[in-house]
C-alpha cells in the first residue's frame, strides 16, 4: 500500500495521541479522513477541529464504514466488540493498527526506532531536534509536541523515518508491541525497567519483548544501547542479536552555577539548557543515532546546546532567584527516581519538594506498589497523590496509607487523596529556596499546575 495514493482512510478511535496525529498528517497530505471515538479530551479534539476531522458526534457509526475505504486504522482505545471493526471486518476491508499503518508508509525507508522503558520520547525529540537544525528530510512518529514541529507525526516521500517505538500492545485485535511492527534498520535500547504489569504479567515476558526487538535487526543494521543499564547489556548480548551493536555512556561533564556542560576536551565545552544524567545518556543516545546519520560531531553539538527539552519532559513552569518549579511525565519508579536524583544534582542548595501522583493500572497495583521503594530518597518533602475513585474505576484492590508509605520506604512520606488538599499544601508552603517537582502522566485530577507553578513563584515576590 502507498499511503500517498490511499485516498480514503478511517480512523477508529480517532482522540489518541499518536491516532490523530496521522490523521492529521495523512489530510495534510491530501488523503480524505473520517474518524469516531466516544471521547476525545484536549488538546485531541481542538486540533482535530481547526482541521476539518472532528466527528459531528461522539460515539460509534458503523454506517461510517463502507466498500470504498482504502484503509481502516485501528486505536488502542477501541475494543474487539466495536461496531464498526466489527462492520469492517465483515466487508473485508484491511484493517491496521497505527504502527502497522505507519510501517507500509515507511517500509522503503531507513527506519531509525526508539525503544527502551524510559527516555524514548527524549532521545527521540533530540534526534529530530538536531535534524531539523541540520536541514534535513525526514518523517517521524514522535510521542510529545515538540517546539518548532506543529504535530507529532509527518508523513511525506523522505527518505528516512525517526519512530519512537513502545512495548505497549498494537491494537485490540494486535497483542504484539508497536516497536516490534517497524522492523527497525537503525534500533535503540535506552532502558529495561519492569512497569506495564498489566500487559506483561512477568519481569520475563517484559524483558522478552526487548530481545525480540533487538533480533529482528538485520544484520547489516545497528543497535545501540545503553551499557549503563545490567538488563541491556544482559540482551544485547544474546546469540540471536546479529546487528552492529554500538553502546553508550554519560558523556564526560559538569555543573557550574546551575548549569550542565559537556566537556567534549580540555579546551573544549558545550554549555545544556537540560540537566541530569538521565538526560545527558540520552543525549549520548541521540548523538550515537545522529552519527550513523552522517550528522558531524560539531553540527551535533551546536544543535543540542539548544534544546530545552520534550513536553512534560523536566518542562519548567516557573522560575525566579527564589524558586523553580517543573512537571514531568515521570510515574514509573525507574522514572521517579532518575527525575528526582537529577533535580536534586541539579540544585545541591536548595530544598526540594517532590510531589508524584499513582495513576498508571501498575502504579495503583498493590502487587507492584513494591518497586517504588527508595525513589524518592533524594526530596527533602516527599509528598505521593492518588485517587480512591481511580483505583475503584481500574478494578484494583484499595490501597491505605501506610502500604504506600511502606512500600516507598519513608515514614515521612505525605499522602494526599484530594487534589484541592494537596493544592492548599503547596501553596501554604514558605517557596523561598525551594524546588517544586511535579510529576505523573495524568494530571492531579485536573489541577492546573501552571495556575499553581504561577502562583508559588509570585509568593517568594511577595515575602522578598
Amino acid at each position: 500500500m502507498n499511503i500517498k495514493k490511499t485516498q480514503e482512510v478511517h480512523f477508529i478511535a480517532i482522540g489518541g495521541a499518536a491516532m490523530h496525529n496521522i490523521a492529521l498528517a495523512l489530510s495534510q497530505n491530501g488523503a480524505k479522513v473520517s474518524g469516531s471515538d466516544d471521547e476525545i479530551a484536549e488538546p485531541s479534539r481542538s486540533r482535530l477541529k481547526s482541521a476539518g476531522l472532528l466527528p459531528e458526534e461522539e460515539g460509534w457509526f458503523p454506517e461510517k464504514i463502507h466498500g470504498q475505504l482504502d484503509a481502516v486504522v485501528l486505536g488502542m482505545h477501541a475494543r474487539k466488540d466495536n461496531p464498526e471493526l466489527l462492520r469492517a471486518m465483515e466487508l473485508g476491508l484491511k484493517i491496521y493498527s497505527y504502527p502497522e499503518y505507519l510501517y507500509e508508509h515507511s517500509k522503503d525507508k531507513l527506519r531509525v526506532v526508539i525503544g527502551g522503558s524510559h527516555g524514548k520520547t527524549t532521545i527521540t525529540s533530540m534526534i529530530l531536534f538536531v535534524l531539523k537544525k541540520c536541514g534535513m528530510d525526514f518523517d517521524f512518529m514522535v510521542g510529545a509536541k515538540l517546539d518548532g514541529f506543529d504535530t507529532m507525526v509527518r508523513l511525506s516521500d523522505a527518505p528516512l523515518i525517526i519512530l519512537e517505538g513502545d512495548e505497549y500492545l498494537a491494537s485490540p485485535i494486535d497483542p504484539r508491541p508497536k516497536f516490534h511492527l517497524y522492523n527497525a534498520n537503525i534500533g535503540l535500547i535506552s532502558g529495561i525497567a519492569w512497569d506495564h504489569m498489566n500487559v506483561f504479567p512477568t519481569y520475563e515476558s517484559y524483558i522478552e519483548q526487548f530481545r525480540i526487538f533487538a533480533s529482528n535487526i538485520s544484520e547489516k543494521g545497528s543497535l545501540i544501547y545503553c551499557a549503563n543499564d545490567p538488563e541491556v547489556v544482559k540482551v544485547v548480548s544474546e546469540n540471536s542479536i546479529k546487528a552492529i551493536k554500538i553502546p553508550y555512556s554519560i558523556p564526560p561533564n559538569y555543573i557550574e552555577k546551575g548549569i550542565s556542560y559537556l566537556n567534549l576536551s580540555e579546551s573544549k565545552t558545550v554549555g545544556l539548557k537540560i540537566f541530569g544524567e538521565h538526560n545527558l545518556m540520552n543525549l549520548e543516545a541521540a548523538h550515537k543515532v545522529c552519527t550513523l546519520l552522517n550528522i558531524t560531531d560539531s553540527d551535533f553539538y551546536a544543535a543540542i546546546s539548544e534544546f530545552q527539552g520534550a513536553a512534560k519532559r523536566l518542562e519548567i513552569l516557573a522560575m525566579n532567584d527564589q524558586v523553580a518549579v517543573y512537571k514531568d511525565f515521570a510515574h514509573s519508579p525507574s522514572k521517579l527516581k532518575a527525575t528526582t536524583d537529577a533535580v536534586r544534582m541539579q540544585y545541591p542548595d536548595k530544598k526540594l519538594i517532590a510531589c508524584m501522583e499513582l495513576h498508571i493500572f501498575s502504579s495503583l497495583n498493590e502487587k507492584f506498589l513494591d518497586q517504588y521503594k527508595d525513589s524518592m530518597n533524594q526530596a527533602d518533602i516527599a509528598i505521593v497523590y492518588f485517587n480512591p475513585k481511580t483505583i475503584e474505576h481500574k478494578k484494583l484492590e484499595p490501597l491505605t496509607e501506610e502500604q504506600v508509605r511502606t512500600a516507598f520506604g519513608r515514614r515521612d512520606l505525605l499522602i494526599f487523596r484530594e487534589s484541592g488538599e494537596l493544592r492548599e499544601y503547596l501553596l501554604s508552603l514558605d517557596a523561598r529556596s525551594k524546588v517544586f517537582l511535579l510529576m505523573s502522566s495524568g494530571t492531579f485530577d485536573g489541577l492546573s499546575l501552571d495556575e499553581l507553578a504561577q502562583k508559588i513563584a509570585v509568593s517568594t515576590l511577595a515575602s522578598a
